[in-house]
C-alpha cells in the first residue's frame, strides 16, 4: 500500500482487496483504450484525470451541497484541480491534505490570496506557497470532494490504493472536522462507474458522483466509519504520518 505493509487480514478482507484491485486495473485500461485519460501518466496508480473533468467539476459546483458550504475539503489529484479553483474563486475557505499526508493539512482563505493566484493556489505547489500547514486545527467542513478510480452507483468508491481518503475522513472524524452527515462528493468520468465496489468497515462511501454528463444522488447512503481503527494501521503508518501520531499520543481513535 503505497511502501506500507498491510495489516494482518481475514478471508474476506484480502478477497475484498483483490476485488478492488482487479476493479482499478480494469478502470485504468479502459479509460487508455478509449482514449479518454488525461496527463499525467501514467494514470496507473493515481487518481486518473480524464477528459471531461472541468464539466464534472462544474456539476459538482452547481450542486446545493457545494453552494451551501462555506468550507470545501478537496483531495489534490489532477482531474480535482478546477473544484478547487472554483472553491477559490467562489470564496469558500478550502481545505486540502498534503501528499500522503506527511505534511498535515493545507488551509486556504482565498480573503488571503490574489484572485490572479487562485489557479496557482489549487495546485499541489500552489497550495504550499499559498495555504497554512495545520495539524489537529482543522475547520469545520460543510463538504468533502474525493478523488476516485471507481465508484458504483450504490456510493462505493475504490481510490488508487494507498487507503489515505479513508484515513483523511477518519482522522477529521476524530478532530470532530466532519461528522456522520458531512456530505461526500466525487468526480469521475461516466467509464469510472462500476457495477459493485466491496466495502469494508474502514471505507468511506459517496453521497455524490458528478461526471461530464450526469449527476447521481446515492439514495441509501452507507454507514461510515467512526475514526481511526488503530488496529487496521501498521507501526511504519503511524510512525511516517504526523498527525496520526498526534492522535495516538492523546489516545484518540474517535
Amino acid at each position: 500500500m503505497n511502501g506500507f505493509p498491510p495489516a494482518p487480514a481475514g478471508r474476506a478482507v484480502e478477497e475484498a482487496r483483490r476485488e478492488k484491485a482487479e476493479i482499478r486495473r480494469r478502470v485504468w485500461r479502459l479509460l487508455l483504450e478509449r482514449g479518454v485519460a488525461l496527463p499525467p501518466f501514467p494514470i496507473e496508480g493515481r487518481i486518473p484525470n480524464f477528459r471531461g473533468a472541468e464539466e464534472a467539476a462544474a456539476r459538482l459546483v452547481r450542486s446545493r451541497a457545494f453552494e451551501r458550504a462555506e468550507v470545501v475539503f478537496c483531495n489534490p489529484d489532477s482531474p480535482q484541480r478546477p473544484v478547487r479553483e472554483a472553491a477559490l474563486r467562489m470564496g469558500k475557505l478550502l481545505v486540502m491534505a498534503s501528499p500522503r499526508l506527511r505534511s498535515g493539512f493545507l488551509v486556504l482563505d482565498p480573503s488571503r490570496i490574489p484572485r490572479s493566484a487562485y489557479r496557482e493556489a489549487s495546485t499541489i505547489a500552489g497550495a504550499f506557497k499559498w495555504g497554512r500547514q495545520v495539524l489537529d486545527r482543522v475547520p469545520s467542513i460543510d463538504l468533502k470532494v474525493a478523488g476516485s478510480v471507481a465508484v458504483s452507483a450504490g456510493g462505493g468508491r475504490v481510490g488508487k490504493g494507498g487507503g489515505f481518503s479513508d484515513l483523511e475522513y477518519a482522522i477529521l472524524r476524530v478532530l470532530g472536522a466532519v461528522g456522520e452527515t458531512t456530505p461526500i462528493a466525487t468526480t469521475v468520468h461516466d467509464l469510472q462507474i462500476v457495477e459493485r465496489v466491496p466495502m469494508l468497515k474502514h471505507d468511506v462511501p459517496v453521497d455524490y458522483i458528478f461526471t461530464p454528463r450526469a449527476a447521481v444522488e446515492v439514495s441509501a447512503p452507507r454507514r461510515r466509519p467512526e475514526g481511526v481503527y488503530w488496529e487496521l494501521l501498521t507501526p511504519q503508518q503511524v510512525e511516517a504520518i504526523p498527525i496520526l501520531k498526534l492522535l495516538r499520543e492523546r489516545g484518540l481513535s474517535a
